[in-house]
């Protein structure tokens, strides 16, 4: 029996869903960090342990199918979703020039992406 190749499409998704697990795991520690009650900093900081646990699993899978330079690629993706969850999240003010950085890492990531 023959093993199925993955798609690019299918790492793609699966590296997005990486990075997205790595900014929830920042977002976790920003929560956890915050927090006044020792119960609360346990609680949030192992999540963010354990999403980024699972980032990393995934994250290694993909570098197993694929080249390097274009998996690291995707982790740019990452920075956009920590700026995202902490503006709309944690309500932080994001300066105009912070979400140009985040448009050209989003930008840079397509090129990587389409290559």
């Amino acid at each position: 029996m023959t093993e199925r190749r993955i798609t690019k499409a299918e790492l793609s998704i699966g590296l997005l869903l990486s990075s997205a697990l790595g900014g929830v795991g920042q977002l976790l520690f920003k929560i956890g960090l915050s927090s006044s009650l020792l119960s609360h900093l346990i609680f949030f900081i192992i999540a963010g342990v354990l999403a980024y646990g699972i980032s990393t699993i995934i994250y290694l899978f993909a570098l197993s199918k694929s080249h390097l330079s274009w998996v690291y690629g995707f982790a740019g993706v990452s920075y956009i979703i920590a700026g995202l969850l902490a503006f709309f999240v944690l309500k932080e003010e994001v300066s105009a020039l912070r979400w140009f950085g985040l448009f050209v890492i989003l930008i840079g990531t397509a090129l990587i992406s389409m290559s």
